[in-house]
């Protein structure tokens, strides 16, 4: 009987569990990008304009939008306007987080060190 109890809180956890695991598949399919990771890159530094970004990470400008348009859409990054400027900046904590572990992982000290 204690098993039959379990079984359905069992389901809840799992059923969570798949929600959460797509919202990461997502996240990671978004960050696989290298132009997208690049600019997750430099915003992770702090908000920037477009113009910024086109001359940090070398991106043509159709890219560059296209780009930006996705990181938008996904809700990985946010924008504000500012006079003509368009400021983007990152607005996802899971976002900065992954950020976080390949900056350590990738670009922190040398590797063997």
């Amino acid at each position: 009987m204690l098993a039959d109890t379990a079984t359905p809180a069992a389901a809840l956890d799992l059923e969570q569990l798949r929600r959460s695991a797509d919202a990461a598949c997502r996240l990671m399919k978004v960050m696989s990008n290298p132009d997208r990771l690049l600019l997750l890159c430099q915003l992770s530094q702090g908000e920037k304009r477009v113009g910024e970004l086109e001359e940090l990470v070398g991106i043509a400008q159709p890219t560059l939008s296209q780009q930006l348009s996705v990181l938008r859409e996904e809700g990985l990054v946010t924008t504000r306007r500012e006079g003509k400027s368009i400021y983007y900046g990152i607005d996802s904590p899971q976002a900065m987080a992954v950020m976080g572990v390949l900056y350590n992982q990738y670009c922190g000290a040398p590797q063997g060190e």
